[in-house]
């Protein structure tokens, strides 16, 4: 594989773009490490699971990535499926395995729409009967 493979990552209002190129592992996220981006420990693993569930052959590839949206959460799961994809479709054998862990499945939970007349999408104005 000498050409660049692309995949996309979505969760809540965060898109990531992936582009896997041959190299040495590197995770490069809007021109910074991954690591600088996603400070806490929580965040990286939650990057790094489908790289160490695949294992040894994941990290032959740099991963170049554009994450817009969302907030910081939302980012990293949305980086988490891009990487997931990308990965199937450098390797098909990688597929039976991260779908074992629900890497490859997109979590459609949004945030529901405000409703006029009440304070939330769900909360209700006290009711007063007189």
């Amino acid at each position: 594989m000498t050409e660049t493979i692309t995949a996309v990552g979505r969760r809540k209002t965060a898109v990531a773009r992936v582009f896997a190129k041959p190299g040495k592992g590197n995770i490069t996220v809007n021109k910074r490490d991954f690591k600088q981006y996603f400070p806490t420990t929580e965040m990286q693993n939650k990057v790094l699971q489908p790289i160490v569930v695949i294992g040894v052959d994941a990290q032959q590839y740099d991963f170049v990535v554009n994450i817009d949206g969302g907030g910081i959460s939302g980012q990293a799961e949305a980086l988490r499926l891009g990487i997931s994809r990308a990965l199937v479709k450098i390797n098909e054998v990688n597929k039976p395995v991260l779908k074992a862990e629900h890497l490859l499945t997109r979590d459609a939970r949004e945030v529901e729409r405000k409703k006029p007349g009440q304070p939330k999408a769900r909360k209700r104005f006290q009711f007063s009967k007189r």
